[in-house]
């Protein structure tokens, strides 16, 4: 059993602030990117700037731009800092299983009811969420210690039908890296494994603005 010294919204709480976000005076950054799928190559620049908001240019091609563009937005998204009642304040929170290795998991109530994660090291290693109509299932397997929060490194990500649990498209693998440039963390890396597919991101010369 959990010690019931700390409430599961405690420890769920402590694990969701340990998450490495950007301060308020995070200024944007531009660089180069090198984007690789199968045999083909793509290179152009980014911006993403204090608004978090990502430009991607010199990428002819739309799809490879549309690729690069959601890479940039789905990272900036996991690096806005809002607090815990702002995301949570609607939720209550539960403990579930404890398993062998000490990973707790938490079952959430209230407004997102049905979701759960999984908890070890003060980290969360486990995300299992309904969002707009599919059910996703994320399991991370290594992270980064920034010193100011943790960034996920090795990762996998399923989405699957709510009512049916059919599997939706493939499982995809993640494999980041991240670089610190001006004091802030920045994605300068990332594989995407789905079934045969691979998909490289590279970004260089990763600069921040102003």
């Amino acid at each position: 059993m959990v010690a019931t010294a700390r409430s599961a919204q405690e420890l769920f709480q402590a694990a969701y602030e340990n998450r490495y976000t950007w301060d308020a005076s995070f200024p944007g950054y531009r660089a180069e990117v090198i984007y690789r799928q199968g045999d083909q190559e793509w290179q152009g620049q980014v911006q993403v700037g204090a608004d978090l908001k990502a430009t991607v240019t010199g990428i002819a091609d739309p799809a490879a731009e549309k690729a690069i563009h959601a890479q940039l937005w789905e990272t900036a998204i996991h690096r806005v800092r809002r607090s815990f009642a702002d995301t949570h304040g609607q939720n209550t929170f539960s403990y579930g299983e404890t398993f062998p290795d000490g990973t707790v998991e938490i079952l959430v109530g209230g407004k997102a009811a049905g979701d759960r994660y999984h908890l070890r090291d003060n980290q969360v290693t486990m995300v299992h969420r309904h969002i707009h109509g599919v059910v996703v299932t994320i399991h991370t397997y290594s992270s980064q210690d920034t010193g100011a929060g943790y960034l996920s490194q090795r990762y996998d990500s399923v989405y699957h039908d709510p009512k049916t649990g059919e599997q939706k498209g493939e499982k995809s693998r993640f494999t980041d890296t991240y670089v610190e440039v001006g004091g802030y963390w920045i994605l300068a890396e990332r594989q995407i494994e789905s079934g045969s597919q691979v998909q490289l991101f590279r970004f260089v010369g990763i600069e921040l603005l102003g």
